[in-house]
Formats: structure tokens, C-alpha cells, sequence
């Protein structure tokens, strides 16, 4: 299989199972924002110190391409019958949870508001945490005009904490601390 198709050459593209949409659909928005995260988290991967960071967002990179499949999936029709996905990872929710506490717990609890900054790595989970903001507004945007499981939004709400805190353990473990916002 060739790299280019040219059928997207019209401004569209096919979603899972077949469907044609305009590359400007609510649905393409956010199963591309989804893939943008996951570049973006690769990206502040590669910046990282810690290795157990480096291992949770890895896993973390697999559960977004899950969920841009079941996001990129056409709505069912009785012409079209829906493809197989994977399953959400709703699993990794809780996983994250606990990944958070022991961040917060290393990194010490907040008392100010926090600049995106510090180490190269932890910049870049900043970076990371808010195109998570604005893929979780994507899949919200696109749930209010046609179905979206609810588990995507949680998921991503729960991934931005994730950022936030492993942000700060990373500029915590490198010596540079978070940036205080000075009001």
C-alpha cells in the first residue's frame, strides 16, 4: 500500500468503516487532536530524565491510538456495519490515578498556581497537558452533536492530571522545580 491515496485530495477523508466526511468534521477534529497528543506526548518522551515516566507514557501512547480507532469509527448506519475497535482502556483510569497520588506525593503538594516551564522535560509535559485540554473540548464538542462513548472524556480529563503531575515530579527529580506563577 502506497503512502498517498489522493482521495483526501477533495478536502475529505474516510473514516473507520467507510464513511466519507469533510476533514473539518467535528469527528476528524478530535480523533486528530487525539493524534496530535499522542506526537506531542512522544515528543516530551524523548525529553525526559525519569524512566518510569518514559514507561507509563509509552503505555499511555498505545491507549490513544485505542481511543482515536473508537473515535474515528463512522456512525453505525443500516447499510454499514460498525468495524471492530479495541476496547477503551478505562483500566489505565484507575492506574492513573494512583500514578498521580505518588507524583503529587514526590513532588510535593501545591500552594501557588504553576507556569509551564522548568526542565526540557517537564515543559514538555506542560506542552502535552493542555493539547490534552483541547482534545478532551474536541471529543465534548463532538459529543454534543452525535454519540461519544463518556469513558473518552474521562479518560483524557484524567491524562491532563496525569501531565500536570508528572511535569512537576520531572522538574521536581531534575533540580528545577516548577515555575511559580508571581501575581
Amino acid at each position: 500500500m502506497g503512502i498517498y491515496t489522493r482521495t483526501g485530495d477533495d478536502g475529505g477523508t474516510g473514516l473507520f468503516g467507510g464513511a466519507r466526511v469533510s476533514k473539518s468534521n467535528p469527528r476528524v477534529e478530535a480523533y486528530g487532536t487525539v493524534d496530535e497528543l499522542n506526537s506531542v506526548i512522544g515528543v516530551g518522551i524523548t525529553h525526559l530524565e525519569a524512566a518510569d515516566l518514559r514507561a507509563h507514557l509509552e503505555a499511555i501512547q498505545h491507549d490513544l491510538f485505542a481511543i482515536g480507532a473508537v473515535l474515528s469509527l463512522a456512525p453505525p448506519s443500516a447499510d454499514r456495519p460498525a468495524p471492530k475497535t479495541p476496547a477503551l482502556p478505562m483500566e489505565r483510569i484507575p492506574e492513573m490515578e494512583t500514578w498521580i497520588d505518588e507524583a503529587t506525593s514526590e513532588a510535593g503538594e501545591l500552594r501557588a498556581f504553576v507556569l509551564p516551564g522548568g526542565s526540557a522535560g517537564g515543559a514538555a509535559l506542560h506542552h502535552a497537558r493542555t493539547v490534552c485540554r483541547r482534545a478532551e473540548r474536541r471529543v465534548v464538542s463532538l459529543g454534543e452533536a452525535e454519540a461519544v462513548d463518556e469513558g473518552v472524556v474521562r479518560y483524557l480529563n484524567r491524562l491532563s492530571d496525569l501531565l500536570f503531575a508528572f511535569a512537576r515530579v520531572e522538574n521536581h527529580r531534575t533540580g528545577d522545580g516548577d515555575v511559580m506563577w508571581d501575581k
